[in-house]
């Protein structure tokens, strides 16, 4: 009496989560460009304000003003980032959970 090993279903399992990898890392470096180019956009603008800037009062407001400008956009970059690991981590999740049934 032999029992067969089906590797049929692990091999397509592992297929399935290297594509996922893929994804993920696809997404990330275009994230990661995006993420560049929002930067130096950013401080492009920023640089120009500076020129304009008269006293030492909008010297100070300019500071606290593009301070949390740049903290609110590393923050939505930072989410985005958080999405693409959370979509990857789910599908990765659910590939696991069909292995087991």
């Amino acid at each position: 009496m032999t029992n067969s090993v089906d590797f049929q279903k692990p091999f397509e399992a592992m297929q399935t989560l290297m594509n996922i990898q893929v994804a993920a890392i696809t997404k990330s470096v275009e994230q990661q460009k995006k993420t560049g180019e929002e930067l130096a956009a950013f401080f492009k603008v920023e640089v120009e304000k500076a020129k304009e800037l008269k006293s030492p009062e909008d010297l100070i407001k300019f500071n606290v003003d593009t301070n949390t400008a740049l903290f609110e956009l590393l923050k939505g970059q930072g989410e985005a980032f958080t999405a693409i690991a959370t979509e990857a981590r789910d599908a990765a999740t659910s590939e696991f959970s069909k292995l087991s049934k």
